[in-house]
């Protein structure tokens, strides 16, 4: 694995292997959020990092847990792909606050606030009206600020995130989504919440999703870095990441279980349709992580410099980190 740029992915969702975790070291990557659940509770959400406890044993020559930024460069160090957690709802929490402290302690270092529908916290993007941030959305925000969880408003609606990011005293990140602008997609984002998470001090994770990009999985290399270099235009270069999204080798099930979850006894077919009801083909040239370099050729090709290269394939998300997953007492004592 190359030492030279640091390349952190804010989002994947992969059916997890040591092929998997090699394709990471070959592809240049050192560090990954990986989506711990969707619609899990607390006990599944603890049977989930059981899980991973497992990974870090039997491909422990590979992989290592973080649960601070400084681990990412431990990792580096080592060799090793380090592995961040984050929950895609707030179901871990279920409707107890106490068990934010309980997650983060356990290593879960982000949590969105909804995942498409109305949760106990604000509104989800999929929505028809959007109520905003809850009285207790209030009350975890805060606690989510007190013990340096990241506040993630990926698949929220508009005016939740932007009540979200004014409450929240630490950046509020969309760890993967695109701008409205490049397609007007429910999960895509408005310049008015862009502008906002960038005044924040938060990041926009670029996803490689194709039901968010452009002509599909036909989006091409080029058009998506057109479309980074206009997003650093409205939000500035240092608030720019990427969260590909990737789910490789994930079953069908797993699709039907992040958009239907317990919720629904009619089949939810989310960003698809009956017609289009499966995983959608992957982009050519990012169809897994050894493709992370393709990225970063298109970037240079689009006119970006070496450090905003940079900035964009890691340093953004290390920063953001260091900054926003540090529990409040011990940035006093900083």
């Amino acid at each position: 694995m190359s030492q030279e740029r640091l390349i952190i992915d804010g989002l994947q969702y992969s059916n997890w292997s040591r092929e998997i975790f090699e394709q990471m070291r070959e592809g240049g990557v050192d560090a990954v959020h990986a989506t711990l659940v969707y619609h899990e509770n607390i006990r599944e959400t603890l049977l989930r990092m059981g899980e991973w406890n497992r990974r870090f044993e039997a491909h422990g020559d590979l992989i290592m847990p973080v649960r601070e930024a400084a681990d990412i460069d431990r990792a580096r160090q080592a060799g090793k792909v380090g592995i961040f957690f984050g929950a895609q709802n707030c179901s871990p929490i279920e409707d107890d606050i106490d068990m934010v402290a309980l997650m983060r302690d356990l290593g879960l270092l982000i949590m969105q606030l909804t995942y498409n529908n109305q949760s106990l916290l604000a509104c989800g993007c999929y929505e028809s009206d959007d109520s905003g941030i809850t009285r207790f959305g209030r009350q975890v925000i805060r606690e989510m600020n007190r013990v340096g969880m990241i506040i993630d408003m990926s698949h929220s609606a508009e005016r939740s995130t932007l009540e979200a990011v004014e409450l929240s005293e630490q950046p509020v990140i969309i760890s993967h989504a695109n701008p409205s602008f490049f397609r007007d997609a429910k999960r895509n984002k408005s310049d008015r919440v862009l502008a906002a998470i960038a005044e924040s001090g938060g990041l926009l994770g670029f996803s490689a999703y194709p039901f968010h990009l452009k002509n599909g999985p036909d989006c091409s290399l080029e058009d998506y870095c057109d479309m980074i270099a206009r997003t650093a235009d409205l939000m500035g270069i240092k608030h720019l990441g990427i969260g590909t999204d990737l789910c490789q080798g994930q079953p069908t099930s797993v699709l039907e279980w992040m958009r239907n979850g317990r919720w629904s006894r009619d089949m939810d077919y989310g960003e698809g349709s009956q017609h289009n009801a499966g995983w959608p083909e992957p982009l050519a040239w990012l169809r897994d992580n050894r493709d992370f370099p393709n990225l970063i050729d298109g970037l240079r090709r689009r006119g970006f410099d070496e450090a905003s290269i940079d900035r964009i394939m890691g340093q953004n998300w290390l920063a953001l980190l260091k900054n926003a997953a540090v529990p409040a007492s011990r940035e006093v004592a900083a």
